[in-house]
């Protein structure tokens, strides 16, 4: 019966660290990392918090510019070109 009360409490505390690391803003989670990087972790584990911990890079996606197969297209420090895409005229 212990056992039982143990593992739903060991579930319900990784759900709630989960569901409160999701919903934090960013910056907070930034600082939240930093502070426990400093603490001894495994390998992983502190890979994983310094990567959380690192300033975000300004384009508020973490998808595409950060892909290992993604290939860039011009040199570092050179002017890019903006497309603008026309949508479509909306009707009411």
């Amino acid at each position: 019966m212990l056992g039982q009360y143990l593992a739903v409490a060991v579930i319900v505390l990784a759900c709630t660290v989960y569901a409160s690391w999701t919903l934090m803003p960013a910056a907070l989670r930034r600082r939240s990392a930093a502070a426990l990087a400093g603490l001894p972790w495994p390998g992983p584990a502190a890979r994983w918090l310094a990567r959380k911990a690192a300033p975000a890079d300004g384009c508020g996606c973490d998808g595409c510019d950060r892909s290992p197969l993604a290939v860039a297209k011009v040199s570092p420090g050179a002017p890019v070109a903006i497309t603008f895409h026309r949508r479509p005229p909306q009707r009411d």
